[in-house]
């Protein structure tokens, strides 16, 4: 595809002169191989969001967001699955050092959105049932 450089010439008014380009870009085949080329742009049926394209764009890319204390919550719950997982009572601790040091962060500084929810993990309680679940 070739950049177009070339400057609207003076007494064409800007229209006319748009159209020329995106007319012979097009019959040059230009836009052919575009992603969903010929096909209806896809909606949702829902009423217009002006931030649309934004959201396409995190799907697309496979992020989100969520506020901080329900990030945190998130990832509380993954942590109590990671050490269901984990091979080492060393690993296991780790874990629930990582995530309680989190924690009590969050408790002393609350972040802005819903409430936390939360407290520190019992790290022996939970080394005792990581215990419980690999016998």
């Amino acid at each position: 595809m070739e950049r177009m450089t070339e400057r609207k010439p003076p007494g064409v008014s800007f229209e006319s002169w748009v159209d020329k380009q995106i007319r012979e870009a097009t019959e040059r085949g230009e836009f052919s191989d575009l992603p969903g080329f010929g096909r209806p742009l896809p909606t949702t049926g829902d009423t217009y969001d002006e931030m649309w394209w934004i959201k396409g764009k995190m799907q697309r890319e496979g992020l989100g967001f969520l506020p901080p204390t329900l990030a945190l919550r998130k990832e509380a719950e993954e942590a109590l699955d990671k050490i269901g997982r984990a091979p080492s009572e060393a690993v296991v601790r780790r874990i629930v050092e990582d995530i309680n040091r989190k924690i009590a962060a969050a408790i002393r500084r609350p972040p802005p959105g819903p409430p936390l929810g939360l407290k520190p993990y019992d790290v022996e309680a939970v080394v005792e049932d990581w215990r419980r679940g690999r016998t």
